[in-house]
């Protein structure tokens, strides 16, 4: 008898956990139904934006044309700002990639590379920096002339001197 009552329970368990599996295999369906339809829409969307992006470019564009006639006036707002770099872009694609390729090659420098050219950067880009810079290393320059003709005069005269005793003493 308990062996029967047993059985009668692992039957309405398993009958439970195949139910309740049942009911998690229909909502796993369900979610990847609605999954499915959301990566549809993003991408929908995505493509509906990249429509519009290029429609604005060429838009820009042929505001860009109307305003090379004479006597037109060039306001620029701030959309015409935003499109101009991307219409710009459009128009040379070397500028692109020879700023993508500077952009990898500086993240691949080291940090005292880095900090190298940055100096060399900051010096350069302004005339007060260059000023100062040049005048800097000329002064090291003289300074370093300079203690080596006391040390190599400071060095003769002692060997002068050495020689002078020496020759007197004898």
């Amino acid at each position: 008898m308990a062996v029967k009552s047993s059985h009668g329970q692992m039957d309405s368990l398993l009958s439970i956990i195949s139910s309740q599996r049942e009911r998690f295999r229909a909502r796993n369906q369900e979610l990847e139904g609605e999954n499915r339809m959301m990566q549809h829409t993003v991408q929908a969307l995505q493509s509906e934006l990249d429509n519009l992006r290029a429609d604005n470019i060429k838009l820009y564009e042929k505001i860009k044309f109307l305003q090379s006639y004479p006597g037109r006036g060039g306001s620029r707002d701030d959309t015409e700002l935003r499109y101009s770099s991307q219409y710009e872009e459009r128009l040379d694609p070397f500028s692109s990639f020879s700023r993508k390729e500077r952009q990898r090659k500086y993240l691949s420098l080291s940090p005292w590379d880095k900090a190298t050219l940055s100096m060399g950067r900051l010096i350069l880009s302004n005339k007060t920096a260059r000023t100062v810079a040049f005048f800097y290393t000329l002064f090291l320059h003289c300074l370093v002339f300079l203690v080596l003709y006391k040390t190599a005069w400071s060095e003769s005269v002692g060997r002068d001197c050495a020689a002078y005793c020496a020759k007197k003493c004898v």
